[in-house]
């Protein structure tokens, strides 16, 4: 598992702002689309709902990465 977490944060770091702050908006509307969908009718897996906020979170810390220079 933890190889795939080290993978997808080295595919985070290679993505240019633009694509890096595009790559976020998509997964907040997913997580957005996701959650509704779950409160109307319970979705097949729930922890997709926190699989989702995790990846946002790697997303948006390598946004601030960047914002700070490091």
């Amino acid at each position: 598992m933890a190889n795939s977490k080290k993978a997808k944060a080295d595919e985070y770091r290679s993505l240019d702002d633009q694509a890096l702050n595009e790559k976020i908006g998509e997964e907040e509307m997913r997580l957005k689309r996701t959650k509704f969908s779950h409160a109307v009718t319970p979705i097949e897996n729930p922890l997709s709902i926190k699989t989702l906020r995790r990846q946002i979170a790697r997303l948006k810390t390598e946004q601030r990465k960047r914002a700070l220079g490091l």
